[in-house]
């Protein structure tokens, strides 16, 4: 299981590489392993605003559909327009070809509330326990 250590995490496997005052995002190595083959992502709309962990999106795959939390607050200034036509993207690249969406962050505060790297692989390793 990848999880890089340049990037933030949430309890509920989204992911954030935040630059500046933007957070690019998408769901974690362990999450797309969970869902199994993605088949549809519903990408969310430029402009929109979403609030830290509410609902952002939602992916589908062969074994369930998934909503997607985003992990902080903000304005979506970039879709990933690839991942309609080609959604298995976050299969087979979830932290590069496979994000999802950046985030024009409002309020950098809330990045104390998510997870370091080490933070999120004992979070995911008790999990399995």
């Amino acid at each position: 299981m990848l999880i890089p250590d340049s990037l933030l995490y949430t309890k509920d496997h989204e992911w954030a590489r935040i630059e500046g005052n933007t957070a690019t995002i998408g769901i974690t190595d362990y999450a797309q392993h969970a869902l199994g083959d993605i088949t549809f992502i519903d990408v969310p709309k430029a402009g929109a605003s979403v609030k830290q962990i509410e609902f952002c999106t939602t992916i589908e795959s062969v074994k369930a559909a998934s909503d997607v939390y985003a992990p902080l607050e903000g304005e979506i200034i970039k879709v990933n327009k690839e991942l309609s036509s080609h959604p298995e993207l976050v299969n087979k690249s979830t932290y590069d070809l496979g994000w999802i969406a950046v985030i024009k962050i409002t309020d950098s505060a809330q990045k104390s509330n998510l997870m370091t790297p080490s933070q999120y692989k004992e979070y995911v390793e008790g999990l399995s326990k």
